[in-house]
């Protein structure tokens, strides 16, 4: 307990971070269906434009995790996550100014750009810090408190978003997240030791002299070692528990993405949800990700373990999806909503299994291959879901069916369900230097 709490600090700035982020997600639908479709309850524009967003954004992060991971291996997870928490201020602060057509479409493109960097950045350096920090046998409870702290923060920022007009919810975004900045700067300590050249003596023996030299060349080697698509073979090829929770990722992401390509479309289209309904709906989801992630997920994780954990959850998240998809009255979204607490073990467990299979060097770079893996799903899910919910949300679809589109996402986590029912409770095994060595040698 004493280890979680020195991480009390990190807690903060994902609350925080996540605060701006979530405060505004209730009432971005309306601002986009007013911008461009004023009036309506079905945007057809709204709908492509989302998914492209979310295509272009997952092709940015695909790139950039792996990276950002192995950068934060050498240079530190602070350094690393100045970089998204700043960029993350620009979107917010447009759409305080001003939510005309124009203003929309200028705080889309820089949305667009700055989430390359931001989107899955700030989880994964947070999973990656906690690892540095955590041993194993606390990891995956660790990893469930991250989750519990997004899902709080969740809870507050949507209930904040209920009695704050849309302009408001904006202007408190941008606050928020120059705050998370600044308190992350000041009070976060670094996991890496301080390779301040200033620091340093200016006279050194020859073996330390050598010794500063090698890893002055290793932090080079880093920018001309990026991580490709080799390394990610490699490192899936060698792990076979790692290349079954990364089936896992992409077919769950996938889900996910399709999901947040339509869910909110199809509420506006099928019940009229408002800002505010919007808002009720996700508060109860935040409720019940927190009661989840904090009370549940602890007590479970050491007795039953990640893997069936993460199984569970997967069945869960399949039923609720197939409800939802056939949903007949305006209540039954809430009800679903609040009786998905088993649906939030998913990224935790995920994580915490992927997490062990790995060294203390590598913690990034794995957080990172996961992270460009979910990335890489929501490049391909919005190509396939906004068409499909544009489809089945106008006159045009083939047969009545609104939540299609919805029932396809929850059957792509039912897909993820079978590789997860394989993964076992693995040891760790080499590092990924060691066994990519011998794979390349065999």
């Amino acid at each position: 307990m004493e280890k979680l709490g020195s991480l009390s600090h990190l807690f903060a700035t994902v609350f925080l971070s996540n605060f701006a982020t979530v405060v505004v997600i209730p009432g971005i639908t309306d601002v986009t269906m007013s911008a461009l479709c004023p009036g309506q309850d079905q945007c057809s524009l709204a709908i492509y434009l989302t998914g492209l967003q979310q295509s272009i954004t997952g092709v940015g992060t695909v790139l950039m995790m792996p990276l950002i991971g192995k950068l934060s291996d050498v240079y530190g997870r602070k350094a690393l996550l100045t970089l998204p928490l700043t960029v993350s201020i620009i979107p917010h602060v447009i759409m305080a100014y001003s939510r005309t057509k124009n203003f929309f479409y200028a705080y889309y493109v820089s949305k667009t750009l700055t989430a390359m960097l931001s989107e899955g950045s700030l989880l994964c350096l947070a999973l990656a810090y906690v690892a540095d920090n955590v041993s194993e046998g606390l990891r995956a409870s660790a990893f469930g408190i991250v989750s519990g702290v997004i899902a709080s923060a969740f809870v507050c920022a949507t209930l904040a978003a209920r009695f704050l007009s849309t302009a408001q919810t904006f202007q408190v975004a941008s606050i928020v997240s120059m705050i998370a900045v600044m308190y992350m700067r000041i009070f976060l300590e670094d996991t890496k030791r301080n390779n301040d050249p200033l620091k340093q003596p200016i006279l050194m023996t020859a073996e330390e002299t050598a010794q500063s030299d090698e890893e002055s060349s290793r932090k080079v080697e880093v920018f001309k070692k990026i991580p490709s698509l080799k390394d990610l073979v490699c490192l899936l090829k060698t792990r076979e528990t790692i290349l079954r929770a990364a089936f896992v990722a992409l077919f769950s992401s996938l889900g996910e993405g399709g999901l947040q390509a339509s869910i909110l479309y199809f509420f506006k289209a099928r019940f009229h949800f408002t800002k505010d309904q919007f808002a009720d709906l996700m508060l109860i989801m935040g409720i019940a990700a927190t009661i989840s992630q904090l009370v549940i997920m602890p007590v479970l994780a050491p007795i039953v373990g990640e893997e069936k954990l993460l199984s569970m959850a997967l069945f869960a998240a399949f039923v609720s999806l197939l409800v939802n998809s056939v949903a007949w009255s305006i209540w039954v979204p809430y009800v679903v909503a609040a009786f998905c607490i088993f649906t939030f073990f998913a990224s935790p467990c995920l994580r915490s299994i992927v997490s062990k299979q790995v060294g203390p060097n590598e913690q990034g770079t794995a957080q990172g291959c996961i992270s460009g893996i979910t990335s890489f799903a929501n490049i391909i899910s919005p190509l396939i879901f906004s068409p499909l919910t544009d489809l089945f949300l106008s006159k045009r679809a083939p047969f009545y069916f609104p939540g299609f589109s919805i029932l396809c996402a929850g059957l792509l986590s039912a897909i993820a369900l079978i590789p997860s029912l394989m993964i076992t409770a693995a040891p760790r095994t080499l590092s990924n230097k060691e066994s990519c060595d011998g794979y390349r040698e065999a």
